[in-house]
């Protein structure tokens, strides 16, 4: 028996699909409404590439600043810096507001992209609101619940 590898030549698996969800209550056009923003889902090769430029490795030291040795090797350590990542990730996926816009990004005085999130989004509501949106887009948060939907479910 063969196996038909034609399950797995998806389009959708070559292709980063765009959804809209309504952003933040605070961000409004100009009828008051809440600006819908369209958000790109990175594949997980986008994700993992992108989390991998804030990773550093470096030589452990002990308290003497020494480097660690095991096995006569000198031992490593690796940092990634999540917060970074996190926000490039934002910026990436964000296709509406585009975060990476020159105008933009002039207009908050602003030349490093990791930055934009924080200027554009500065309350803690807004940047957390934006930032579950992306992330669950992504796949990488799970959905939340609605409230009312728990109520319902508990009536």
């Amino acid at each position: 028996m063969t196996k038909n590898l034609s399950y797995f030549m998806r389009d959708s698996a070559r292709h980063e699909e765009i959804i809209c969800v309504p952003g933040p209550e605070t961000v409004v056009d100009d009828e008051g409404r809440p600006v819908v923003f369209e958000i790109k889902v990175l594949s997980q090769k986008t994700v993992q590439d992108i989390t991998g430029r804030y990773r550093t490795k470096s030589v452990a030291l002990d308290a003497d600043r020494q480097p660690y040795i095991s096995g006569g090797e000198v031992v490593y350590q690796t940092d990634t810096d999540y917060a970074r990542a996190a926000r490039h990730l934002i910026v990436e996926a964000l296709q509406y507001p585009n975060l990476k816009d020159p105008e933009l990004m002039n207009f908050f005085n602003c030349h490093d992209i990791t930055q934009m999130p924080l200027l554009v989004f500065p309350k803690s509501g807004e940047y957390a609101f934006v930032s579950r949106a992306v992330f669950e887009a992504l796949g990488l948060l799970r959905p939340q619940k609605n409230n009312r939907d728990v109520e319902e479910a508990k009536n």
